[in-house]
């Protein structure tokens, strides 16, 4: 099995920074892309960016030129720096990896989520 686990969430004031990071464990052979959605109160997920393996980005039109997503290999972790938050930003920040297992299998994985909270 892989775990996903999420840290970095907080409360920020409109226009502050926040890093999360997202750090993967387990039967890891290759992480494939590494993504990143939140899901503010009452709506639907909603996809904030991905990463490819290698270095490709894309974010969504929300959060172009805010955001930015990395990763590194070493440690099989991905980020999501956010700067000049919003209010419209709060949400639970959830991640998300394509990962080809040991066993040679390709699954989808999710962390358990962090909440992001901007005060205007």
């Amino acid at each position: 099995q892989v775990q996903l686990v999420e840290s970095g969430g907080g409360l920020v004031q409109s226009g502050g920074s926040l890093r999360l990071s997202c750090a993967a464990s387990g039967r890891i052979f290759t992480i494939h892309t590494m993504a990143w959605y939140r899901q503010a109160a009452g709506k639907q997920r909603e996809l904030v960016g991905i990463i490819s393996r290698g270095g490709t980005t894309n974010y969504a039109d929300a959060v172009k030129g805010r955001f930015t997503i990395t990763r590194t290999h070493a440690n099989n972790t991905g980020y999501l720096y956010m700067d000049s938050l919003k209010p419209e930003d709060t949400a639970v920040y959830y991640c998300n990896a394509e990962v080809t297992t040991t066993t040679l299998r390709r699954f989808d994985y999710w962390g358990q989520g962090t909440q992001v909270t901007v005060a205007s």
